[in-house]
């Protein structure tokens, strides 16, 4: 095995003699994942691994595609470049709302990749521990500043307890199971509803389907949505399901900003309708014409009743190793001629 830090000049002159003697991968940089170059290290089949960028020269990258085995990437700006060898197009991160098979080559199959459960669900723990302690938003500022402030250690400040509150959580899939699995051990109890049932009676004690969700929203005092984006979630949580959820629920987006709406939200939070927020996920992102906008048009950044975080709750670097053990994985399967595992749709374009 060989690793190819790939450049322009670097892979004119190879690709005539090496490619086609082993499996070729295209690995572009603009990926939005770390340590791309450790790839090759974890892979234990024979690959020529190429790393580039789009930016490199739209045409020499759309030429390079056109002998490659698989891709690991997100988005390319203009679509796949016609190919009639692709393979695999594996997605080094969940989210693939960006491609349809349609715009797949026939004869490839996209793949995702999970490994940021836990970390999705420790960031969420420590967000709902701090709602209920104020360790580091109330407590420990007012001991730096003013000591006991002449109170007995007996009369507080008083704070709350996860143990005996009720999570609900919105998607029950892998990061709904490893949120679950937490609340759990805090002896909570835990709702959940999803698309379609599943029975895990160890971590659940009430479970329903989306119809439900009412149910949920009026019993819980932690509301996480875990659900992801597109048609069928798209403003799931508006006005009125924040006009029956508790008046001291917390509410929580690990899954899409564009599940809550984005006013409603706001409104609930500014007007404390509900007590505070727990929020990764948002309504605006960096790009190109902005490279720091705020996350939505609301100024979310004013309110003192929100953790806000950059959409960054599962990146460790523990995590980006797992991701890439198993992007490695992946493509050890498609060398040895096994089944993939993460399968989302295979290619339905003709080229």
């Amino acid at each position: 095995m060989r690793y190819v830090k790939s450049n322009q000049e670097e892979l004119s002159g190879r690709e005539g003699r090496e490619m086609g003697q082993k499996k070729s991968v295209l690995v572009m940089r603009d990926t939005g994942m770390n340590n791309n170059e450790i790839l090759a290290e974890k892979l234990s089949t024979d690959w020529d691994v190429q790393i580039l960028s789009v930016r490199d020269g739209p045409d020499f990258f759309n030429e390079m595609v056109k002998n490659m085995d698989a891709i690991v990437g997100g988005p390319i700006p203009n679509g796949v470049p016609k190919t009639t060898k692709l393979k695999l197009y594996q997605v080094p991160f969940t989210g693939y709302d960006w491609i349809t098979p349609a715009e797949l080559p026939i004869g490839a199959t996209l793949c995702n990749t999970h490994e940021h459960e836990t970390t999705i669900a420790e960031h969420l723990m420590a967000g709902m521990l701090e709602w209920q302690t104020g360790l580091m938003r109330d407590t420990h500022p007012v001991m730096q500043k003013y000591s006991f402030n002449g109170r007995d250690i007996n009369k507080g400040p008083h704070h709350r307890e996860l143990r005996g509150s009720t999570v609900g959580i919105i998607g029950y899939g892998h990061i709904g199971r490893e949120i679950a699995r937490r609340c759990k051990a805090f002896d909570m109890t835990v709702m959940a509803v999803s698309r379609t049932m599943r029975k895990e009676p160890e971590l659940v004690d009430w479970y329903g389907t989306v119809g439900d969700l009412d149910a949920l929203l009026k019993r819980s005092d932690f509301v996480i949505n875990c659900a992801p984006g597109g048609e069928e979630t798209r403003g799931m949580i508006d006005g009125r399901c924040f006009s029956i959820m508790k008046s001291d629920a917390i509410i929580a987006n690990v899954g899409r900003g564009e599940v809550i709406d984005e006013k409603a939200l706001y409104e609930a939070l500014s007007s404390r309708r509900i007590r505070g927020g727990i929020i990764d996920v948002w309504y605006k992102y960096p790009g190109s014409k902005n490279p720091n906008p705020w996350p939505s048009k609301f100024p979310f950044h004013k309110l003192d009743n929100i953790i806000m975080s950059p959409h960054n709750s599962a990146w460790t670097q523990a995590m980006s190793h797992r991701r890439w053990d198993f992007v490695a994985a992946n493509l050890d399967r498609l060398s040895k001629g096994l089944e993939l595992k993460n399968f989302c749709f295979k290619g339905e374009r003709v080229d």
